[in-house]
Formats: structure tokens, sequence, C-alpha cells
């Protein structure tokens, strides 16, 4: 297996000087500068990051401190195979949290390398995900509870929402079942829910856990899995709030599906990361295709 280099934040800090893009940082984080506590660096996406120690006159000159591999392949008993490897770990308090694409969770020691805790899903148990580029994750987010200042990492893996102690890796029994929420109910529609799943992390505003889901394009057929975006409380689990992208009867946009197609259309799922704008409450969704219309 190809061995990959997980030193992901700092060649992305290097890109940025490189490519000669003056990102302002956002007056509104609170933060160690070393951090990197969300996917994108910030809720809004900027992936901007102030150090400067690592410059255009020096990247040429960057060697590998240390070296991380998933050690994952192709499992034959359950049909399944890794996808690409395309995460962007998390930085807090000198710790990197990460996914590896069957969608273990990994904690590693920034310095060394080492690995302080893992947990195992066991994602692939449900077969190969229907979007013909085998498992793919893309990382998880991080909550912060203000009341005991612990550390929680959530993992949204295929159709299930998972609440870890950040500290030790376990489950946080409080949350969902046992740390664990089945998030393919509630849907507008039972589905299937080997054709539910989720390859980017969740996005954390306030106290809630907001998530969308990713669908095979080339699934076709009736009442396929739909795209809602639902929010979550990042201490219980329970549901605040659900976003219909395909506009439900009495909701805005309604009128505009012919031929009652809002009744059985699915997709238009949100598989990408989320950005937020913190100081407004607004979330931007990078929808993507109603089901389609294959003949």
């Amino acid at each position: 297996m190809t061995k990959h280099i997980l030193a992901v934040p700092i060649l992305v800090i290097a890109a940025v000087s490189l490519g000669g893009v003056r990102l302002q940082p956002d007056p509104r984080r609170r933060m160690p500068e070393q951090d990197w506590p969300v996917y994108g660096g910030d809720q809004a996406g900027t992936k901007y990051s102030p150090l400067t120690d690592i410059s255009r006159d020096n990247v040429a000159r960057l060697a590998p401190a240390w070296e991380w591999t998933t050690r994952e392949k192709a499992l034959a008993d359950f049909g399944t195979r890794p996808g690409a490897f395309e995460v962007t770990p998390l930085m807090i308090e000198n710790v990197l949290y990460l996914s590896t694409p069957y969608n273990r969770v990994v904690a590693l020691d920034a310095d060394t390398g080492a690995e302080r805790w893992s947990f195992d899903p066991n994602a692939y148990e449900d077969g190969q995900p229907p979007n013909g580029t085998g498992y793919v994750h893309r990382g998880v987010a991080a909550w912060r509870d203000p009341a005991t200042r612990k550390l929680r990492v959530f993992l949204n893996s295929r159709y299930r929402l998972i609440c870890l102690d950040a500290a030790t890796g376990q489950l946080v029994p409080t949350f969902g079942d046992g740390g664990v929420l089945d998030i393919s109910r509630g849907l507008v529609w039972e589905i299937n829910k080997k054709h539910y799943t989720n390859t980017s992390p969740p996005i954390i505003y306030k106290d809630l856990v907001i998530l969308g889901n990713g669908v095979g394009d080339r699934l076709t057929y009736r009442n396929d899995p739909p795209g809602d975006v639902r929010a979550f409380d990042a201490r219980t689990g329970k549901r605040v709030w659900s976003f219909h992208t395909i506009p439900q009867q009495g909701e805005l946009g309604n009128e505009t599906w012919g031929n009652d197609s809002w009744k059985f259309t699915g997709h238009t799922n949100v598989w990408a990361p989320m950005t937020l704008d913190a100081q407004r409450g607004l979330l931007y969704l990078p929808v993507s295709t109603p089901s389609n219309d294959f003949f």
C-alpha cells in the first residue's frame, strides 16, 4: 500500500504562501495560531493560517519528519476496497484527529506521529458504497462542551453519526444510542441504508452538529435516498431541525417540482463540505443533482 505523509495542514500552508493568495484571517476566530480545529481551517472554509515558519524561501528544503499509513486494503470477505486518502486532519492542542478511507478515526501525536488511539466503526461490514470510488472520507468534526470543557470528535460514517471522547477515543454513552445515532431514520421516506453514505465531515455551529449525506449518482430508482440536511444536538444527539433540499408540500419552491415529482425524487444531496458565516448564522450548502432521468 502506498504510504502517505500526514503533513496536510503544513502542505496547505505552504501552498497558500507559494500561490500568492493573501487571505485575511477571520477576526472572529479565537484559537491558538497553530491549531486547525475545522476541516477548512475555520467555519468559513478560508483555509487560512497565520503560521510563517514555512515560506517560499524554505519550502523546497522541507523533509518528512515522520510518516504514518492507514494499512487499509481491499477486503474480499466484504467485497470492499479503500478509495483515495483525501483527509484533512484537525489539529487541536498538538493532537491530529483524522479519518481513514474505511471511516476509522485516529488520534496522532503531532510531534512524533505516534498513535494515541483509534476507533473503528467497521463501516466495511455494510459492503461497498455505490459511488464508484471505493471508500472515501475527508475528515471529522470537533466540539468542546462549554460546561465541562471536554472535547468530542464526531464522525459521520455511512448512515451513522458517531460521537467519541477526544481524550480516549471511546464512545460517549450519553449521545444517541450509546454514542451512535442512526441518521437513516427521520427522513421523508424509508431508505435502503446501504445507499446512504457520508464522505465529508459535519460542520459545528454553537451546540449543533450539522451534516448532509452522499448518494451515488448512478442510483436510478424512485424514492432513492433524499438529501435532507439536518442538525443534531451535540450533547444528546436529538434532532433539532431538518432542511429538505427538495421542498415538501407547503415549503418555498415546492410548486416548481412538476408532476408531483417532489414526492418521489431523491438525491439533491450535500456530499461536499459545507461552510458557515457564524456571525450571521448563515449556512452555505453545495447541493448536488436530483435523481437523474436515466433512460
